[in-house]
Order: C-alpha cells, then sequence, then structure tokens
C-alpha cells in the first residue's frame, strides 16, 4: 500500500513548534573528548552502525510525512503501531524485512503515546493545545479552555483511522496503559506537573485518570475515578517530597508509566520519586500493596516490567529527562539504570526488595543523550530476558534470570547523531514481537532487527495477536507464586 496521509479534522493542521528535538551546545573539552573517542574506535562514528555478533540489522524505513520525535510502539496482527509527536503512522510488517506504510495520521500533541485494542487506537496528547481537534495549536495551559488528554482513533478500515472521541484529563496524558475487561477498556492516565495557575491541572494531583470506554460506543468514553496512589496531608499529597530533603530526586506529583498484568490483578508503577505494586482487581479502584524509594540512585522513575512469574519487576530511572549524557564513566554504572526488584511475600503482603541496577557496559559520547528507556520481555521459558532502548545508547538486551547478577547479552547502536551538540536522538522504544526486535529511534526512523542466540530462539515459538507492552501479557500462563 502507498502511504496515506491525512488529517482526522480541519486540513491546517501543524505540528507543535515545540515538539521537535531540541540540540544544545557542550564544551570544548567535550567535543574533543567525543572526537577522540570515535577516532581509537571507543564509540562507532556519526551515525555508523555497530552490533553484537548475534544481532542482525535488516532494515530501517526513515521518517516521512510526519517529522517529529518518534515515540512509542503497539502491535496487533501483522500490523506497528508508531507514535510520533506529530501523530502515528501505520506499518505493515508482514515481511519484517520490508514493512510497508498503511497509513500516516498527522495529529499533533507530544508525546502521542500509542496503544491499540480491538479496532480502537488510544493517543497521548500532554501538550496544552487550543483543542481536542487534530488542528489544534500550541496554547497555554494557564488558558481554562486548553485542551489536554486522550484521543481515541477506529481503526476498522485500517488505512483510514476514523478519530472517534477524545477524553480530558487533569494535566494532560503522558502516558496511558490499557486494561481490557470484557466489552469495555480502562485507561490508567498517568500525568504528573502541577501547578496552581493550570486550571485543569492543580496541586495536589497524586493519583491518576481512570477512563472507561465502550468497545461498542467509544464516544460514551468518560472519567469514571481519579484514585489517589499517594495520600497525604498538606498541598503537595504523600509521595516522595523531592528536593531539598532528598536533593536530585523528582518530587511526585502524579506518575510517569504504569504495567498491568491484568490476568495477575497486578500493576507496578513508575511515579517520578516513588515506585509502588498494586492490585487492579477492581480497575476503578487500585490499591497500593508498596511503595519503595531510591534517594540515592535514582532520580526518575521511568517506566516498569514485570518478569513472567510476577516475581520481579524491573523500573527505569530516566536521569536528565531523556536529554541528557548519562552513560558514561562520569555518571557511573547505577545512575540512568535499571533496578531490579524482587516481589517478597504473597497477597496484600507482597514487598518490593531491591536486589541490583543494570547499565548497558558501553559508554557514550558526551553529545548523546543515554538512558534507560523502553523495553520489554523476550519470552523464554525459565529465563528472564528483555530488550530495552537507551536513546543514543542503542538497543541492549539483557538477561535479569539472577536478580543480582544481570548482564548484557547483545546489542545495536548508532553512532552519535553529532560529534559537537547534544542533538536528541536514538531508540524511544524497542520491543521483541512475534520473532524480531522493532525499534522506534527518534530521528532515524523504524528500525527492525533480528536476534540470533541459543539463549533468546525459544521466544520465536511464542505469537501474539496484540501486544501494548504496558499491557503486559502472561506469555505462559504461569501460576504467579503470589497467588
Amino acid at each position: 500500500m502507498l502511504a496515506t496521509l491525512f488529517v482526522a479534522g480541519p486540513a491546517s493542521a501543524t505540528p507543535d513548534p515545540g515538539d521537535n528535538p531540541v540540540q544544545g551546545k557542550v564544551s570544548s573539552e567535550q567535543v574533543a573528548d567525543a572526537r577522540s573517542a570515535i577516532q581509537s574506535g571507543e564509540i562507532p562514528g556519526v551515525d555508523e552502525i555497530v552490533h553484537s555478533p548475534n544481532i542482525e540489522h535488516l532494515v530501517n524505513i526513515p521518517k516521512d510525512a510526519l517529522k517529529g520525535t518518534n515515540s512509542d510502539l503497539a502491535f496487533q496482527g501483522k500490523y506497528a503501531f508508531a507514535g510520533n509527536y506529530d501523530g502515528f503512522r501505520i506499518f505493515d510488517i508482514s515481511d519484517p524485512k520490508a514493512p510497508k506504510t498503511v497509513a500516516q495520521v498527522l495529529c499533533p500533541g507530544s508525546q502521542n503515546d500509542i496503544s491499540v485494542s480491538g479496532n480502537l487506537v488510544f493517543l497521548s496528547t500532554d501538550s496544552s493545545r487550543s483543542d481536542n481537534s487534530c488542528a489544534s495549536t500550541s496554547q497555554p495551559a494557564s488558558v481554562k479552555d486548553s485542551w489536554e488528554g486522550m484521543k481515541i482513533f477506529d481503526i476498522s478500515d485500517i488505512a483510514n483511522p476514523k478519530y472517534v472521541a477524545a477524553v480530558e484529563t487533569a494535566c494532560g496524558s503522558h502516558t496511558h496503559t490499557l486494561v481490557p475487561k470484557g466489552k469495555n477498556v480502562y485507561v490508567y492516565v498517568s500525568s504528573y506537573s502541577p501547578n496552581a495557575a493550570f486550571p485543569d491541572c492543580q496541586p495536589p494531583h497524586d493519583g491518576i485518570s481512570v477512563i472507561k470506554v465502550p468497545r461498542e460506543a467509544p464516544e460514551q468514553s468518560a472519567i469514571v475515578s481519579f484514585p489517589v496512589l499517594f495520600p497525604g496531608e498538606g498541598p503537595d499529597g504523600g509521595g516522595n517530597p523531592g528536593g531539598p530533603t532528598n536533593p536530585g530526586v523528582s518530587k511526585t506529583t502524579g506518575c510517569h508509566d504504569i504495567t498491568v498484568l491484568p490476568e495477575k490483578n497486578l500493576a507496578a508503577g513508575a511515579c517520578m520519586g516513588d515506585g509502588i505494586l498494586f492490585d487492579i482487581e477492581d480497575p476503578e479502584h487500585p490499591r497500593v500493596i508498596d511503595q519503595v524509594q531510591d534517594n540515592v540512585n535514582f532520580a526518575f522513575w521511568h517506566s516498569a516490567t514485570f518478569n513472567q512469574r510476577t516475581n520481579k519487576v524491573v523500573f527505569t530511572d530516566e536521569l536528565g529527562g531523556g536529554g541528557g549524557a548519562t552513560c558514561n564513566a562520569e555518571v557511573g554504572p547505577n545512575r540512568g539504570a535499571n533496578g531490579i526488584y524482587d516481589i517478597v511475600g504473597k497477597g496484600k503482603k507482597r514487598d518490593l526488595v531491591f536486589r541490583s541496577y543494570f547499565k548497558i557496559p558501553r559508554h557514550q559520547a558526551s553529545t548523546e543523550n543515554c538512558v534507560a528507556h523502553n523495553g520489554s520481555l523476550i519470552p523464554v521459558k525459565g529465563k528472564d530476558l528483555m530488550v530495552q532502548a537507551w536513546y543514543q545508547g542503542g538497543v541492549s538486551v539483557w538477561d535479569f534470570t539472577d536478580s543480582a547478577k544481570p548482564k548484557e547479552i547483545a546489542y545495536f547502536e548508532r553512532g552519535p547523531v553529532s560529534a559537537t551538540t547534544i542533538s536528541t536522538g536514538g531508540s524511544w522504544s524497542a520491543y521483541y514481537y512475534n520473532g524480531y526486535i522493532y525499534s522506534n529511534d527518534i530521528a532515524k526512523g523504524f528500525d527492525v532487527l533480528k536476534l540470533s542466540d541459543p539463549r533468546t530462539d525459544p521466544a520465536k515459538r511464542v505469537r501474539m495477536d496484540e501486544l501494548n507492552v504496558q499491557t503486559q501479557p502472561n506469555y505462559f500462563d504461569f501460576d504467579s507464586t503470589d497467588d
């Protein structure tokens, strides 16, 4: 199929000028260090591709009509859905070596975090807009009629998605997570950073918005609850107070991302200054089981991934907000890394117990934004394996079967976007789906990787009809040790 670019609304839509990759200056000493590292072979050259012997780079599909920042990925059948700050793109991945563009939808509004369920595509808007249309423009959050929240599209005709519903949520929707329940889909909306000057984003904001979406009537979608996950006294609620109490740690004013495992009625929340484990048996009223902090090495709790037996959680720390060069000797191996936690105990008495950190062992240049970011499990029975994006640190495959001794087993990366400035790029999301790794590179486009390794090859036999990584499947129908 030929690419189809259309606007789900008036044709005057323009990308948000604030949603383009940013550049920043680095010192002359850092530029010299980057050039020296490239010349010595310590790091690859600008845009040079390197990878471990067990990974093959099959194809790269550059950006096309949507020029903004590439963001998250979702999958259904033979299709991949790729978020972009300017909208979303649908690929036919029937042949992973030659993906074809099915549709491109112009609908600006960062981050355009994306999920798919049945005939519906869900898109997050976390930049203040003039209205909820795909023709909206930037408008200050201090203006009462500004809009942020969830957009819903019907993809019954996959080549022509139809914008069918919008739900405004407090502080917008930075990310979202689907909890399918029969004829309905619940959407957990994560957002943060309230401000007394923002009419629709007032402090405290220590919870999540829960939207109920009827599959057969998405236009009736509405918020059904706002569970407070961090109750506390005073205007700031009960989450991590951040600095100056905990210097260098983000104050908790909501959640950044949530991963659910619906078959186990369990969820893990990465909430700025806190990591939480909670029960979602009643999806409209989730209940926190345990709450942890790391005020030494974690700056911003970003995302979470369960292992298959639901007795571990990997939390990521997005030190520097994704725009900083943190994969170097100066920052070290424990900051901007993953934290591996065992889940100990049963039922309401489960606790998160820290075991170790994991960070890619390859140092990056001071011009490369690099930190732990989005990844997924690679389903192999008896093993805990994960593929993960690290922005310009590339794509890493690692093993955390031993919670205390994680190790990298494969990698793919490009050299810096620039050897003279910080220029945002690299893999935003890297996920394993039906035998291949798919990566959405912020600057370079859509990559497909083939992983060939005896440790991971059994995963090729596991086939999924649909995958939203933050709605984690129970790949092998394990009985959790915590049931």
